[in-house]
């Protein structure tokens, strides 16, 4: 059974699959912070910078300018900021992954065009072969 196993996880597909989850995790925290250090100041220009703390008030009494949390206590709270922060950041890495899967998909084409190298001649004995056969047909 652990030789069975072995062959499983050795596979080409397992082991891919195991580097994509680990460069898809490192990709994510790069995404994050591209997120958060550059585009989210950007987008602070114009307004609110810290989009976690962007909420409603749906029931209760929540005092002006407070966090979250604070208002979670405070009342019933529509915490819609974090949803506008994970949607930017999934967008962003939908199109980084379409940009990425787009390039190897063009190499891939470049590599399907290149022209294949003619096979080589027959060998002696592949000759004499192919002469046997076809006297033995005959």
């Amino acid at each position: 059974m652990f030789q069975e196993f072995k062959q499983f996880a050795m596979k080409g597909n397992v082991v891919d699959l195991a580097i994509g989850v680990i460069i898809g995790a490192a990709f994510g925290k790069i995404v994050e912070s591209l997120v958060a250090d550059i585009i989210m100041p950007i987008i602070g220009l114009f307004g609110s910078v810290d989009f976690s703390n962007l909420y409603i008030v749906l029931k209760g009494t929540v005092p002006e300018g407070a966090s979250l949390a604070e208002a979670k206590k405070a009342g019933v709270v529509l915490g819609y900021g974090n949803f506008i922060t994970f949607a930017i950041n999934f967008l962003i890495i939908a199109w980084a992954l379409f940009l990425v899967v787009k390039g190897i998909n063009q190499m891939r084409r470049k590599e399907e065009a290149a022209p294949s190298a003619p096979p080589p001649p027959p060998t002696r004995q592949e000759e004499l072969l192919i002469e046997i056969r076809d006297a033995l047909r005959k």
